[in-house]
């Protein structure tokens, strides 16, 4: 067979993922955190974007006309939802769609269906929620605009040294320990090293470590969990020879292991318990009250809400979405007066830039809230009951729904949250694995199935503790086919302990 050369021509379609399709699938995965920093950059490099000041989500197409979107209303007797903001009229051409890597039109007036009754009345207090960073309407300022700047663990010792220690090595020696406290309190340097670094012996700085551990919070400067122990019930007058055992045994009181503690301390179980008792009413890390930072609350990007006339309202929480405009006006002038090929290029290229950004967050908004809406439709039950009525969800079963690819939704899902009138939760939440029923048809979802096994767990009295098999036993008994081995495994994964260790446990008020 010979060989030779020769010249094809074939067509064939491919995916390209262009620069601004790979932005558009990063902007959908981004929490509201990172999109709102992202679009600040773009602010800062992009001179044709501008910050937008008005209220309501605003869109600025390329030819300058902008369109602003209300807020979800009941309309025709039921309730507004996504599938009325992401209708095919009130969104961007089919060839603009950037967030869906199968190019269809995803986009189209084929509804998933109205969203079933709710009537929860939980959702009527909710319906005043802001969405500003989990605050309602009519409180005065943020949370941050609250928050005062408190007294450090460091300003509070710094006093008592002043006040205590007179003498001036002391005070440079309580110093020096000082600067080797962690976050919890606990004293983590070698003394041998700071006597040798400030030139004096170590008994002087073993002496000047035993007035701080006198000082406030009880069982600061402690070198071990057992020694702060020891400093907060010695305030007390409560260390007695038994607690000292006790304390010298921690890991037998981890292990639950309540003979062993029994003849170590020589106590009787009621002073046993007692003493436990104590033991937990302190504060293993005392400094954990002092230089903390703000904790910083989770705003939700969607806001649901029973409405007054059945059903969920479900809409996007717009004080977390970045608001940018396409200025025409400035693009119009900088581009009649650009004086050479390289400035023209600039001011197109930033044009197209701008332009794409604003759609792509449009389309990113509308997508997030297609989702959500699907997922309160397939998880009503759960809203309207409780826990108990998880129903198992999986990506594709809410890709199908809303005609989308499940990478999308899995990108949606990622560091999306939902205030709902049950909680603030992630979407992801939502999607569970199924466990089959006993009769082999109904599903049930393992967050379900955990949730009643901790409530079995948490109802049982000190003389009648359930097994694993027992447990398996009551679930089959309800419908629930679930092996001893994943009761075993959802058991652990809650960090509930064994029915021999929960006997031992309650037996002694533990």
């Amino acid at each position: 067979m010979a060989l030779q050369q020769r010249l094809d021509l074939r067509q064939s379609q491919a995916l390209v993922m262009t620069p601004q399709l790979q932005q558009a699938i990063k902007l959908l995965q981004l929490s509201n955190v990172e999109l709102a920093e992202f679009v600040e950059r773009e602010l800062e490099q992009n001179p044709l974007l501008e910050r937008d000041e008005g209220d309501g989500f605003r869109e600025i197409v390329p030819d300058g006309v902008d369109r602003v979107d209300a807020e979800p209303i009941p309309m025709d007797g039921r309730t507004r939802d996504t599938v009325d903001l992401a209708a095919s009229d009130r969104l961007a051409p089919d060839g603009d769609s950037p967030l869906d890597t199968d190019f269809e039109n995803v986009y189209t007036n084929s509804s998933p269906g109205d969203i079933h009754d709710g009537g929860d009345q939980s959702g009527e207090a909710f319906g005043n929620w802001s969405g500003r960073g989990g605050s309602f309407d009519g409180e005065d300022g943020s949370f941050e605009d609250r928050l005062s700047e408190g007294r450090t663990l460091r300003d509070l010792l710094d006093e008592q040294i002043t006040m205590d220690i007179g003498d001036g090595l002391d005070r440079l020696v309580a110093y020096a320990l000082m600067d080797h406290l962690d976050d919890a309190g606990y004293f983590t340097g070698e003394l041998a090293q700071i006597a040798e670094q400030l030139g004096t012996d170590q008994a002087k700085v073993e002496a000047v470590l035993a007035r701080l551990q006198r000082f406030d919070p009880p069982g600061i400067f402690a070198r071990s969990l057992a020694e702060c122990l020891a400093i907060q019930l010695k305030e007390k007058d409560r260390l007695d020879p038994c607690m000292q055992a006790l304390l010298d045994n921690l890991p037998l009181l981890a292990a639950r292991n309540i003979p062993a503690l029994l003849k170590v301390c020589n106590v009787d179980s009621e002073d046993l318990a007692e003493m436990v008792q104590e033991i937990k009413a302190l504060n293993p890390k005392p400094a954990l009250a002092f230089d903390l930072e703000p904790v910083q609350t989770v705003v939700p990007d969607i806001l649901m809400r029973a409405a007054p006339s059945g059903g969920w309202i479900v809409e996007l929480n717009t004080d977390t979405l970045p608001k940018v405009l396409l200025n025409q006006r400035y693009y119009s002038r900088v581009a009649g007066s650009a004086k050479n090929k390289q400035e023209k290029e600039y001011i197109a290229e930033q044009f197209q830039s701008a332009s794409w950004l604003v759609k792509s967050l449009h389309q990113r908004a509308n997508t997030i809230l297609k989702v959500a809406t699907e997922i309160v439709r397939q998880q009503d039950a759960f809203f309207l009951h409780g826990l108990q009525f998880l129903r198992p969800l999986i990506l594709r079963d809410i890709a199908e729904a809303i005609g989308m690819h499940e990478s999308t939704v899995s990108r949606v899902t990622t560091n999306k949250f939902m205030a709902t009138p049950r909680g603030l939760f992630e979407l992801k939440y939502f999607f569970t694995s199924a466990i089959q029923g006993a009769d082999g048809q109904a599903a049930h979802s393992a967050e379900a199935v955990r949730y009643r096994i901790k409530v079995l767990i948490d109802a049982e009295k000190p003389d009648d503790i359930l097994s694993d098999d027992k447990l398996v036993e009551i679930l089959r008994a309800e419908g629930i086919d679930i092996a001893r081995r994943t009761v075993a495994k959802y058991r652990e994964g809650m960090k509930i302990s064994s029915s021999v260790q929960r006997r031992r446990e309650k037996s002694l008020g533990f």
